[in-house]
């Protein structure tokens, strides 16, 4: 799973848990952590402060937006980040998180695709020769 992904995922499984009324103290905290840890790579982005705010209400709508400004702030550059969110997927997806799904390694990869359930369709290689273009 690349790094971006798994912040999102896991502040959209944060929300959906740590927002309930049976979550764990360790639970709310681990969301916290990772909230505060996103909202402080977004600053100075008011499109990502305001992206972050409604992906808490609404994370599907608000996933692919979410996704650009982290992307654009780099934050797979960031391991504290990655970390927050690796800890509290371990609390809310144990077995998932023994097994391995949530393990950030991509390097020198094209199409990749990260998640449960997808469709994918790549082409790779030389795109078709520009007239002209030599």
């Amino acid at each position: 799973m690349d790094p971006v992904t798994l912040i999102v995922t896991a502040l959209a499984a944060g929300a959906a848990s740590a927002l309930q009324d049976g979550a764990s103290a360790a639970v709310k905290e681990a969301y916290g952590r990772l909230r505060d840890a996103v909202r402080a790579r977004l600053v100075g982005r008011p499109d990502g402060e305001l992206v972050l705010a409604r992906h808490e209400a609404s994370p599907a709508t608000w996933r692919a937006p979410l996704t650009s400004e982290l992307t654009e702030a780099r934050a797979e550059d960031d391991e504290g980040l990655t970390a927050a969110a690796w800890a509290l997927m371990e609390l809310l997806d144990a077995a998932g998180s023994r097994a391995g799904k949530y393990q950030v390694a991509v390097s020198g990869s094209q199409g990749v695709q990260v998640g449960d359930h997808n469709t994918q369709v790549n082409t790779f290689g030389p795109g078709p020769a520009r007239p002209g273009a030599s």
